[in-house]
């Protein structure tokens, strides 16, 4: 039997979630495998601005788009460790998760410098913290009806305001959120 992971997909929390720390959420799952799961909210922007960033490491930019971009709270654990989504590039960075041939997670402060200097990736998004499954977990929760899932769309997380991404990710999969049952079935 072939294990079905979910790497390079969007979580989307059914409504009847509750948890404070994934109520309407989609969670783009970074890795996932037989030891557990990683994955980045990217609807939940922060008050917190890159320019907040780039100033607490004591780097200056000028692109003021990319100064206002807002930071997302990718989860509850490690809030003050940094990710950088972005499209894959020819650049290597020092500590690079690879998604997919599309897009990679970085975690190493390279390309902060790259990016205040105009150098970093053409799109990319910074989130603080991230969502962790141990093993197993993720796939108990996928059997609660917690979540829905469906591939990435690179849409979704560049250009898609970030009120809308929840809903944005259900109708990928044809799917109102406002419409949802709270009774769960299994056949």
């Amino acid at each position: 039997m072939t294990a079905h992971y979910l790497t390079n997909q969007f979580l989307i929390a059914m409504p009847t979630l509750a948890d404070s720390n994934f109520s309407q959420t989609v969670t783009l799952v970074c890795e996932h495998n037989a030891q557990g799961a990683l994955g980045i909210v990217i609807n939940r922007p922060m008050q917190m601005k890159l320019a907040d960033v780039f100033e607490q490491l004591s780097l200056s930019a000028q692109d003021q788009p990319m100064r206002e971009q807002p930071i997302l709270q990718g989860g509850p654990v490690q809030p003050d460790r940094g990710f950088v989504i972005h499209r894959a590039g020819a650049k290597p960075w020092e500590s690079t998760l690879v998604v997919s041939d599309s897009i990679h997670v970085t975690t190493s402060r390279d390309i902060l410098n790259a990016m205040a200097e105009g150098r970093g990736p053409e799109q990319a998004s910074m989130a603080l913290g991230y969502a962790g499954w141990d093993a197993g977990q993720l796939e108990a929760e996928m059997a609660q009806n917690s979540w829905l899932n469906v591939p990435f769309d690179e849409r979704i997380l560049f250009g898609t305001p970030y009120e809308n991404r929840w809903q944005a990710a259900a109708k990928l999969l044809g799917i109102n959120l406002n419409t949802l049952s709270s009774q769960a079935g299994h056949a």
